[in-house]
């Protein structure tokens, strides 16, 4: 992971006094969010929060082998239908 064309990278938060930088290794289905805060009179301070991210389709085998089924799954909380653009996912199983 030291290979720094292996990364991407993507500001996905900005508010006074606090940042978030996503780091995104693709191969390694990774994300590393990096939690900047900057209150006045105090250091700044970093909080790195890793993930491994999964495509919709290796969250239906997890929730199969665990006892569950695929009800429904859309592009967003509210209801809009997901397609090759989705960025995000909203997936419901039900137990089997």
């Amino acid at each position: 992971m030291r290979n720094a064309e292996l990364w991407d990278a993507a500001a996905v938060g900005l508010a006074p006094g606090y940042m978030v930088v996503d780091r995104f290794y693709t191969v390694r289905q990774q994300v590393i969010s990096h939690h900047f805060r900057f209150d006045e009179g105090q250091a700044p301070r970093l909080l790195d929060s890793p993930h491994r991210y999964v495509w919709p389709s290796e969250l239906d085998l997890m929730g199969q082998l665990a006892g569950f089924a695929l009800e429904s799954r859309e592009a967003d909380w509210l209801g809009a239908p997901i397609t090759s653009a989705s960025a995000q996912h909203v997936s419901v199983y039900r137990k089997l």
